[in-house]
């Protein structure tokens, strides 16, 4: 498997949307995963289809290009992980896909919110629970609906789209050197997982290999990342089941790693300390040699509430077996990173996938297998304590209080590169191709929510209605990094 987190094709010939979707049943029998599958409308209304996958050798592009008014066969049926794929392209492009059982809008402006097609049930017991999209918190916006019979959900439908910003247009229609700043706001708690991806891609773009410790740097604030926002997600769980020790303790931990971000770069989220080119700010040796201490205390605060919320009888009770994705359904559905890995897949960027920092400093993957919500809690908390190792690791690393910016030069023309990070969620993707002048034409970004929606509604199924609160914390998905 290749280190390099990012992969880059250029001046790669389309086949015809036949040979295409011909190729991609192909390489996903023979066990490739879709990691990305997207198309762009071109000047002449014809349609491009990109396919990243990823398998033994590493990664691999399929093209193909459509007409207008193009059949495309839909493969969702035989191979689920594609369908939000096939429904955005659908959206996005026009394209006819025949046989998709679920060709629904993802985003608001396709179709009015109001006549949304939502999956009915029949029966005189059955009856429906619509939640949101407005929600009594400071919160986006998103429609749940429960099929239930009694208090046992048969059907959770989710309809999103409500906010859609137009990320990717938007960045297309800036100068590159300020697109980074509308990057770093897809998903506000993925700020550093979506800035490196799309770092990743533009660099490969550039030709521009950045020295092993801005990498490092760069693993240093997403691991912090990682750590904040799986301390929100547990301090979410433990307030909702009422375990008041865990829901105080987690929060105020992740007061410690956000300020850790503040000192280290200006911003408790990590906004503006990577740039194409490099990173904006190292770690100065005063706070290389600080942090180690701070991150110690931290871990030992971090064990004693650990220990009292896995020896919890009330908390074992209310998160084991609830929410249950099992691996085959997770592999089937196409779920990502941290919900993928506590249902059992190695699904982990880092060791896939590592790039110079995680080559130089590996770091283990983490894992669950009962894939319910005690395994997600389970996961959120291993993920945490090696984060942390890691970061003490990376602290130690020469070098990494000098990594000045470098220059980016012209763009190739027809060239098309892909990015990928491991973020906190799952591995963010971002693609960028150039027009035949070398300038931006399509940019496509992926947060990892995309795709573990549907696992959410799936994980509902057969539990009662009072357990989607846990579920949905457990899963911890964006609204806007799926809105775009």
């Amino acid at each position: 498997m290749p280190a390099s987190p990012y992969l880059l094709a250029a001046a790669l010939v389309p086949q015809t949307h036949a040979e295409f979707v011909h190729a991609l049943r192909e390489r996903l029998q023979d066990g490739a995963r879709a990691l990305t599958y997207f198309g762009e409308k071109l000047a002449d209304g014809t349609v491009e289809l990109t396919a990243l996958l990823q398998d033994a050798t590493g990664l691999s592009v399929l093209r193909g290009h459509a007409p207008a008014d193009a059949q495309v066969p839909a493969l969702t049926v035989q191979f689920p992980q594609l369908h939000i794929f096939e429904r955005e392209i659908h959206e996005q492009t026009g394209l006819a896909m025949p046989g998709h059982p679920w060709l629904k809008p993802v985003r608001s402006p396709v179709a009015p919110m109001g006549s949304y097609p939502f999956f009915q049930m029949e029966g005189k017991e059955v009856h429906e629970v619509a939640v949101g999209p407005i929600h009594a918190g400071v919160i986006e916006p998103g429609h749940f609906r429960f099929m239930c019979l009694g208090e046992q959900v048969h059907h959770l439908e989710i309809q999103l789209g409500f906010q859609h910003r137009g990320i990717e247009e938007l960045v297309v229609q800036r100068p590159l050197a300020h697109a980074v700043t509308l990057v770093e706001t897809i998903a506000g708690d993925t700020s550093v997982g979506h800035t490196w991806a799309f770092c990743r891609a533009l660099e490969a773009l550039a030709g521009v290999e950045v020295p092993v410790e801005v990498e490092i740097v760069r693993g240093i604030a997403l691991e912090l990342e990682r750590v904040a926002m799986h301390l929100t997600g547990l301090s979410g769980i433990a307030t909702d089941i009422g375990f008041l020790q865990g829901g105080t303790t987690w929060g105020r931990l992740r007061t410690t790693l956000i300020n850790l971000s503040m000192q280290l770069c200006g911003s408790r989220f990590g906004r503006g300390w990577l740039r194409p080119g490099g990173v904006r700010f190292g770690v100065h040796s005063e706070d290389a040699q600080r942090l180690p201490t701070v991150l110690g205390q931290f871990q030992r605060d971090m064990n004693t509430i650990t220990a009292l919320f896995q020896t919890s009888l009330s908390v074992a009770g209310r998160l084991h077996e609830v929410g249950t994705v099992t691996a085959d359904q997770a592999k089937e559905l196409g779920l990502v990173g941290m919900a993928a890995r506590a249902s059992g897949l190695d699904l982990d960027m880092r060791i896939a996938l590592p790039g110079a920092a995680f080559e130089r400093l590996p770091v283990a993957l983490s894992k669950q297998l009962t894939g319910d919500c005690w395994a997600r809690a389970g996961l959120r908390i291993d993920e945490i304590a090696r984060s942390i190792a890691w970061i003490q690791r990376a602290l130690a690393v020469p070098g990494i209080d000098q990594v000045p910016l470098q220059p980016l030069g012209a763009l190739p023309p027809d060239a098309l590169a892909i990015g990928i990070c491991e973020g906190w969620r799952g591995e963010t993707i971002h693609a960028l191709q150039t027009d035949g002048q070398g300038k931006l034409r399509h940019f496509k970004a992926q947060d990892p929510s995309l795709r573990n929606w549907f696992g959410l509604a799936h994980a509902l199924r057969g539990n009662e209605i009072s357990d989607f609160p846990i579920c949905n914390k457990s899963f911890d998905l964006s609204y806007c990094g799926n809105d775009l």
